[in-house]
């Protein structure tokens, strides 16, 4: 027994040095990246993303020295519900642990989402409420009139204090980065002006039940304009009545009478393109009109389903209405 006690102390005392070397190098993957570097570096989370994906580019951007360690501290402290959606100011001096804690904590920006179709009315409604200190709806409103159809639909991450102006110029400047240089080849090649593109794309943008029909929509209005057609698009009618307090809409559904209506907007009674866009577009409608589906038809509707029907004539259309509309 006492000639077999040296193997065994041998082997306690590898093991115990093996543990306490991984041990330092584990608890290595904790440490701050950097203790010398105190550069702040704006680190956004979208909303809905990932903790991998967190980790992964925590570590691509060198703030963290391993994923799997920010992973660890995030689950160890019971984190993975409490990471916010956000902008964050974090240092490669932050060890892991500070960094996992510091995405939990609340942060002076603030995300919104601005949906492809929306009117300048109802931005400026929908920013009103979301918590922007500085935002004054009227304000708004006034600095952005003439813009309709400029105010670009997206998803945007801005302090808490910005202003009307200042974020009327976010969603001016990126409409410039995303259409106007983005798509400025296109545009130059279509025999259409700025707005004419933008308003037709408006009415497309309404008029289609989703993305994948845009192309056909818009070769169809265009259609129309050829032969000097009426566009009779009924969301015109829509944007001349505005928003109507029984069904707290700016898109309420129009009526027979409303073809009526003395508007240059009215596109049952004036034939061409309306003076400008009724809402903002987005690329994908955008898209759609400086590249339509090649088709003859002038006429279609959606059945009750929102599956889009087409006709080339008259007679034709009037047989889809019965079809599936009746």
């Amino acid at each position: 027994m006492f000639k077999k006690l040296p193997k065994f102390l041998f082997l306690f005392l590898s093991v115990f040095i093996a543990l306490i070397l991984l041990g330092v190098v584990v608890n290595n993957f904790f440490q701050a990246r950097s203790d010398a570097s105190q550069q702040i570096t704006r680190f956004v989370i979208p909303k809905g993303q990932a903790l991998s994906i967190i980790a992964e580019r925590l570590e691509e951007e060198n703030l963290i020295k391993n994923k799997w360690a920010f992973r660890f501290a995030v689950y160890k402290n019971d984190l993975a519900n409490k990471i916010q959606a956000g902008s964050f100011e974090l240092s490669a001096s932050m060890n892991t642990w500070e960094i996992a804690q510091a995405l939990t904590m609340g942060t002076d920006d603030t995300w919104i989402t601005l949906p492809e179709g929306w009117r300048r009315e109802e931005i400026a409604e929908s920013l009103s409420k979301q918590g922007l200190d500085s935002f004054k709806k009227e304000e708004f409103l006034s600095l952005s009139k003439g813009l309709e159809g400029q105010l670009f639909p997206d998803t945007y991450l801005v302090p808490r204090e910005i202003t009307s102006a200042q974020i009327l110029s976010l969603l001016k400047n990126t409409f410039a980065t995303k259409v106007t240089s983005a798509l400025s080849e296109e545009l130059a090649d279509s025999q259409m002006s700025l707005n004419e593109v933008l308003t037709l794309a408006s009415l497309v943008q309404r008029e289609s039940a989703n993305d994948a029909e845009m192309s056909l929509v818009a070769q169809i209005l265009m259609n129309r304009l050829d032969v000097n057609m009426p566009l009779q698009v009924d969301a015109t009618l829509q944007y001349i009545k505005g928003y109507k307090e029984t069904e707290k809409s700016w898109w309420q559904t129009p009526l027979a009478e409303d073809k009526k209506l003395d508007s240059l907007y009215n596109t049952y009674k004036y034939p061409g393109l309306p003076p400008g866009p009724i809402c903002n577009p987005g690329i994908s409608a955008i898209q759609a009109v400086l590249k339509p589906t090649s088709t003859k038809a002038l006429y279609y509707i959606h059945d009750k389903s929102g599956k889009i029907h087409t006709a080339d004539t008259l007679e034709d259309h009037n047989s889809n209405v019965n079809k599936y509309l009746r």
